[in-house]
C-alpha cells in the first residue's frame, strides 16, 4: 500500500523521504551516485550537527550515577529514541560521554526550528 502523503509529495515533484519525521536524518535529503557498472545508488547525504549555541535552552539536567541518555531523552522530550537531540544540544560526537561523570550538566534544548507555544 502506498502512503497518500508520499503520493502528494511526488505529484508536486517535491523530494520524498521515507524516514520518519522524528529521524535525525529526515531533513538531510538524499543524492545519487553512479557506480562503475552504471547502477545508480541513492544514499542519505552527510548530516552536520547544528551548533549547540544556536539551539534554545529549555533546561539543564544534572547527571546522576546510572543515568542513560535514552532515559534522559524520554524524561525531557518524551521519546527515548530522541537521545540524539540531547547529544546535538551538547556537541557530543560520542553520546555516551555525556553520562559518564555524575554532577556534569547536560543541556536540554528545543530541536532546531521548533517553537514551543
Amino acid at each position: 500500500m502506498t502512503d497518500p502523503f508520499q503520493n502528494i509529495l511526488q505529484s508536486g515533484n517535491l523530494p520524498v523521504n521515507n524516514l520518519p519525521v522524528s529521524s535525525r536524518y529526515y531533513a538531510v535529503g538524499t543524492t545519487t551516485i553512479e557506480l562503475a557498472d552504471k547502477r545508480k545508488v541513492v544514499y542519505i547525504k552527510r548530516r552536520f550537527i547544528p551548533p549547540a549555541e544556536k539551539l534554545e535552552l529549555i533546561t539543564e539536567h544534572i547527571v546522576k550515577k546510572g543515568d542513560r541518555l535514552d532515559n534522559i531523552a524520554a524524561s525531557y522530550i518524551g521519546d527515548p529514541e530522541q537521545f540524539w537531540q540531547v547529544a546535538d544540544a551538547n556537541n557530543a560526537m560520542k553520546p555516551s560521554d555525556l553520562t559518564e561523570e555524575p554532577g556534569e550538566k547536560i543541556r536540554i534544548t528545543q530541536p532546531l526550528g521548533a517553537r514551543i507555544v
